[in-house]
């Protein structure tokens, strides 16, 4: 499933969702359905892994180690 950027018309938020070919997107903070696709960002080659590197080192001082492997959280 692509990742799409969307505004709500409704509650003038923006936000990313997972959306499948069959799916109508709705707003998760108001249910609103008229949406505005939105042009995404590409992540830049060779930058994101540093940029995962650094959020992974930000989630680890906060205590957030759900977005880690079982090996990632003995380190």
């Amino acid at each position: 499933m692509p990742l799409y950027s969307f505004h709500c018309a409704k509650c003038d938020r923006d936000f990313e969702l997972l959306v499948g070919s069959d799916e109508t997107p709705v707003c998760p903070t108001c249910n609103g359905k008229k949406l505005e696709r939105l042009m995404s960002r590409v992540a830049q080659p060779g930058r994101s892994r540093r940029f995962a590197k650094a959020m992974r080192a930000r989630a680890a001082r906060e205590g957030h180690l759900s977005n880690f492997s079982r090996s990632e959280r003995r380190r």
